[in-house]
């Protein structure tokens, strides 16, 4: 069962080529539990294909992840979130806060030792609200795709950890009624990241990261099991 799910996420890997998202960590729900926190992402910088410039978005979310297996786990995640895309040549679009939300999966791929290796893919979905721009309606959404590989070392109180992981950002806009999708700049689609989490007891930890490369990132979240 393990190794045929195993193998579905490498096609997924491969097909998506990459598709970024928080990684959530290495901490993951045995069967049956669930976890819940509270998560800010920030994407300081993400630039698109062509001409079409670059984007922000800051985004907070509700947590949720449940243990399927003692090595699989579904994480879900809702909140609000905005965009700010930055044209070449023009002002910025400013889209205000309002809906997100986002899910993934996560698969434990070793674990002994205090040495651990996860396998991920995450998706976040932002739809802020309309602007208008000299009286024309303006909408938008941001489409995030990931999938991860991170290796962990739990040093007791503190597990930091590192990986890899290939990204992508849709940039899809709204100008009436004509739609146009614009996708991250595909030349800086593979990335790294790194970060940890920190054991305030058994049942509550913080987790932080950063990630470079494919864009510029950063997320925190407290978290709680029961």
């Amino acid at each position: 069962m393990r190794k045929t799910l195993l193998f579905f996420f490498m096609i997924c890997f491969v097909a998506l080529a990459g598709y970024g998202a928080p990684c959530y960590g290495p901490k993951m729900p045995q069967s049956g539990q669930w976890f819940i926190g509270g998560q800010t992402h920030i994407i300081f910088d993400r630039d698109l294909e062509s001409n079409w410039g670059s984007l922000r978005s800051t985004q907070h979310f509700l947590l949720l992840s449940y243990g399927v297996f003692d090595w699989l786990s579904i994480d879900l995640k809702g909140g609000g979130g905005n965009i700010k895309q930055h044209p070449v040549d023009s002002d910025e679009l400013d889209y205000p806060s309002s809906f997100d939300g986002g899910y993934g999966l996560r698969l434990k791929l070793y674990d002994q030792d205090d040495l651990g290796i996860v396998f991920g893919f995450q998706h976040i979905s932002v739809h802020p609200s309309s602007i208008r721009v000299e009286g024309v309606k303006n909408q938008a959404i941001l489409d995030d795709w990931q999938v991860s590989l991170l290796v962990s070392y739990s040093f007791n109180k503190i597990v930091p950890y590192l990986g890899v992981k290939a990204s992508r950002v849709d940039y899809i806009h709204w100008v009436d009624e004509q739609r146009k999708r614009r996708m991250s700049d595909l030349t800086e689609s593979i990335g790294g990241f790194i970060g940890c989490d920190l054991l305030l007891s058994d049942r509550v930890w913080i987790n932080l990261e950063g990630q470079f490369f494919d864009g510029q990132a950063a997320c925190a979240s407290i978290n709680f099991a029961f």
